[in-house]
């Protein structure tokens, strides 16, 4: 692949917390965010203002929760995490419109956008290590 087509396809697949917020003003009802994030309670504090969380390891059984007819917009921890982009792949797979949001939570929090506490879990999830599988 040429570095040209790699940047077209990286432009096509992403969309920047500032381009996400704009395009979700103009057409409130064409995109949802989604939190794919995977790792220990302790340290999951919050979600982007109007995100549906839906963990990576939920993401098969829980896709039909999705609605086709949206922009699925999926974001993580941050650069270094790839959560997002495995389920675009799955999303993508199954003929739901996805992308990634660029830097998930810490890009969001770095442009101190509005996010919201998650509620304390008190399951037994098996999410206690600190791989994220990211």
């Amino acid at each position: 692949m040429e570095r040209i087509e790699y940047f077209k396809a990286r432009l096509e697949a992403n969309i920047s917390p500032m381009e996400y917020r704009r395009a979700k003003e103009e057409n409130p009802e064409g995109y949802l965010l989604v939190d794919v994030r995977v790792g220990p309670e302790e340290i999951k504090k919050e979600k982007l203002e109007g995100a549906m969380v839906i963990p990576l390891t939920e993401l098969q059984e829980r896709m039909s929760e999705l609605p086709k007819k949206k922009t699925i917009i999926l974001y993580c921890w941050d650069t270094w995490c790839t959560l997002a982009s495995k389920a675009a792949v799955l999303l993508l797979e199954n003929d739901y419109d996805a992308k990634e949001l660029y830097g998930g939570l810490a890009a969001w929090r770095t442009l101190d956008f509005p996010t919201l506490p998650l509620p304390e879990i008190t399951s037994s999830s098996t999410e206690r290590s600190l791989d994220c599988e990211c």
